[in-house]
Order: structure tokens, then C-alpha cells, then sequence
């Protein structure tokens, strides 16, 4: 029997096997769907409503050539729009049975997202450490989502502080390692479709049943793993200027 049964060594053996083989239970049809976004709301996360994937690799939306297909909101209010009202959940479900849904960031949560491989190896890092790690989703477009909560919105503008990795909706491509999603942009939530087939989804790994923790007490992790899974390291840099 090995030395390490129990111990550190073991633990992160099971933790990368558990990683691996994970796929969360995600009830089909209308039900499961309805059911995982009140589940989503009734944690604290406001949701809108987004375009869904057309035919081919387009949009739901009438707008040529879109350049975010399936992964944008329905509405430019959708600020405002965000909710946590199960009510209208449940109507905009099912009064719209094709839509995908965003959750708008900087209000209850912010977002850190990471290039998939990276985010898989700061989550068994993390786990491992005992680090407390709330929601996660993961993306078939190649990203992981670490839910988070938010740094807030002071009442005193001049209290907000930036950060050269604060991602809004039009700039993701400027970050091609770690993007915060923080006030005024949003991500998508699971069980969302993404263009080119069926079975393209975002899913969560970790439910949004966990509590969400401070985005420091993951991002150290997250930039370094970052690091070492594309070509600019520099671009994971996390200069957080107060």
C-alpha cells in the first residue's frame, strides 16, 4: 500500500481523476433548463436573456455577420433587464424556448476567465490546497469561468479602482489569457448553446450553489497557470493599479 494513501499524493490524484471524468448532471428538455437557471438566480446571479445559435455558425440575431454568435444579449437594456425575479425567469424561458441567457457582471459577481487547460489546472490546485472555490462553469469554445464576488460598486467613483485586465464585451479578444469580467460586461451561463453543433454548451463543474469567494484568494493561481499554457506570459500579468 502506498506511503501516500490519505496524504497529499493521493488526494490530488483523485482530485485530477474526479477533474477528468467530471460531467455535471444536467437534466434535458425544457424542465432542466428552466430549473438551472432559477437554480442560477436563487444563488444571486441576475440574468438576461441572449441571442442563440442560427443555422450554420450564425445567430439568432438579425445582424449581418454577427461577431459574437449565441454569445450576446437580446436586449441593449440588458443592465437594467438582469434579474433574479423567478418569476420572470420563468417567463422569459418560456416565452423564449431557443434563448441562451448572460449573467451581468460587477453587480452580485465578477467573473474570471481563463483558457480552459489553464483553468482546469488551477482548479485541481486550487482544490487541493483547500482553497474555497465557488462556481465554475466551463465553455466548449475553450474557456473556464471562476465566479467570484464582485469588487463592488462604490458610491464614491473616485473609490473604483481598474484593472489592465478588466474585460467588457467588446475587448475579449485583447485578453487572451486571463479576462475579469467586472462592471458593464457579462458571460454566458449554462446550459447555453454555442454555434456549430448541439452538443457545443457551457456547463458548470461546480454548481452556483457554492458560496462565492474573493477573486484575490484565486487569482494568483489562475495568472500562473495562465502563464504557462500560452505563447505571452506577459499577457497574464495582474498590475492591479489602485
Amino acid at each position: 500500500m502506498s506511503a501516500e494513501f490519505g496524504g497529499r499524493g493521493d488526494r490530488q490524484g483523485r482530485i485530477s481523476q474526479w477533474l477528468r471524468g467530471r460531467r455535471p448532471k444536467e437534466t434535458a428538455g425544457d424542465g432542466g433548463r428552466e430549473a438551472l437557471l432559477l437554480a442560477t438566480a436563487a444563488a444571486g446571479l441576475p440574468l438576461a436573456p441572449a441571442a442563440h445559435p442560427g443555422a450554420g455558425y450564425g445567430c439568432s440575431c438579425d445582424r449581418v455577420g454577427c461577431p459574437t454568435p449565441a454569445r450576446h444579449p437580446v436586449s441593449f437594456a440588458w443592465q437594467t433587464q438582469s434579474t433574479t425575479d423567478r418569476a420572470q425567469i420563468e417567463r422569459w424561458a418560456r416565452h423564449q424556448p431557443e434563448a441562451n441567457f448572460i449573467t451581468a457582471t460587477g453587480m452580485v459577481h465578477d467573473v474570471l476567465d481563463v483558457p480552459l487547460e489553464a483553468g482546469r489546472e488551477a482548479l485541481e490546485r486550487l482544490l487541493a490546497a483547500g482553497v474555497e472555490v465557488g462556481p465554475v462553469a466551463e465553455s466548449d469554445d475553450g474557456r473556464m469561468l471562476f465566479f467570484t464576488l464582485t469588487r463592488g460598486t462604490p458610491e464614491d467613483e473616485d473609490e473604483w479602482w481598474p484593472c489592465e485586465l478588466d474585460c467588457h464585451p467588446e475587448t475579449m479578444d485583447e485578453h487572451p489569457g486571463l479576462r475579469w469580467h467586472c462592471r458593464g460586461s457579462y458571460v454566458l451561463v449554462p446550459p447555453a448553446r454555442l454555434p456549430g453543433g448541439d452538443d457545443r454548451r457551457v456547463r458548470w463543474v461546480r454548481g452556483p450553489e457554492h458560496p462565492l469567494p474573493d477573486p484575490l484568494s484565486l487569482l494568483e493561481d489562475l495568472t500562473d497557470a495562465c502563464a504557462r499554457h500560452i505563447a505571452d506570459p506577459a499577457s497574464t500579468a495582474w498590475p492591479l493599479r489602485r
